[in-house]
């Protein structure tokens, strides 16, 4: 009998609880809803902190479709893209607080087998795609092929000619993490991936961020999905990230990137000398702001927000990552397709600013 009672009460206060939520985060859903409505996407994951408390963390559709599993933004694992970017340069920090690397050297210090070109390039360059490295060409962001160590993965570009003289311009690219990663490991004395594990994910129990290996069994990682013209939702084509571990080869939760943001937002890799550092818009030889630090873009919204952050753009996988300083707010969210519309998140960000 006292089971029962016991039951009915635990139950009757899920349902208050339940019957209770915040009226002004079902507005912020239906903000979500609708975007991914408009992208026609699968599943979306979305979580909200403010002052390092989560004040909303949902999952929206399926994390994966053909097993109608919900998605859970504390479990469902998504690839995250360039966020990955995100992530190396604060394993970046790590090595600038620890007096391991020099930014203004050149990459051949630390990459001695990577071929020199007409003009030096320096580590600071190429964290900040101001180093004349090309992205991809052709078909090479659906490339299927097996990387397995960081060196492997310049040789897909290191006999390539700059795009421009070093400095002079920005140009956007993945590429660029490689070398970055390759510098990591002969700065750290670890191989990337294992340094990147030790010195961001442990120290920020980022517990359910790591690379995606294909041949390994991964709890609750999201399917890939991309859609039709005619609107149907079909499986992404076959990708192996290995070739751009450091640019886009993660996988993360929401709750997990916003670990990391709140990280950010409080130096708790390394001190708000590095986190300026990684964070402040570096500019080209003729003083123009390129938009972009080290790993981090240099943004605003169109409501004037000023943040910080990243966004990323799969095979099968979209996300962006948004750190407000002024708010102490973090916003992170992820889906599971091509084409989502989770860039579009200006609104939705207008709403916490205003709650």
């Amino acid at each position: 009998m006292k089971a029962i009672v016991v039951t009915f009460f635990v139950c009757s206060l899920f349902l208050f609880s339940c019957n209770t939520k915040d009226p002004k985060i079902t507005e912020a859903e239906t903000l979500i809803q609708n975007l991914k409505k408009e992208g026609q996407s699968v599943g979306w994951s979305v979580t909200v902190s403010i002052d390092g408390k989560i004040v909303m963390s949902e999952g929206f559709g399926y994390g994966n479709l053909e097993q109608q599993t919900p998605v859970y933004p504390n479990k469902t694992r998504f690839r995250i893209g360039s966020i990955s970017k995100a992530l190396t340069a604060a394993g970046l920090g790590v090595l600038i607080e620890q007096g391991k690397i020099d930014l203004d050297a050149p990459v051949q210090k630390y990459v001695p087998d990577f071929p020199e070109k007409k003009y030096p390039i320096t580590v600071r360059q190429v964290a900040g795609h101001i180093a004349g490295i090309r992205h991809y060409n052709g078909t090479e962001f659906l490339s299927a092929k097996h990387y397995e160590t960081v060196t492997e993965g310049l040789d897909i570009f290191k006999n390539d000619t700059l795009l421009f003289e070093p400095g002079t311009k920005y140009s956007y690219s993945s590429y660029g993490f490689n070398l970055l990663s390759a510098v990591m490991e002969a700065a750290s004395g670890e191989e990337f991936l294992s340094y990147m594990k030790k010195a961001v994910f442990e120290p920020l129990q980022m517990t359910q961020t790591l690379p995606e290996y294909h041949d390994s069994i991964v709890p609750f990682r999201s399917g890939y999905y991309t859609t039709t013209e005619d609107g149907k939702d079909i499986n992404a084509p076959y990708v192996d990230n290995s070739y751009k571990w450091a640019g886009g080869g993660f996988l993360s939760t929401t709750e997990d990137l916003i670990k990391f943001g709140n990280a950010m937002l409080n130096n708790v890799l390394f001190s708000e000398d590095v986190t300026k550092e990684l964070t402040t818009s570096q500019k080209t030889s003729d003083g123009k702001e390129a938009g972009y630090g080290m790993g981090f873009f240099i943004r605003e919204t169109s409501h004037g927000r000023k943040y910080f952050g990243h966004t990323g753009g799969s095979i099968g996988g979209t996300s962006n990552l948004m750190i407000f300083p002024e708010k102490k707010m973090v916003i992170a969210a992820t889906t599971n397709d091509s084409n989502s519309k989770v860039g579009k998140l200006d609104d939705l960000v207008e709403f916490f600013f205003k709650k």
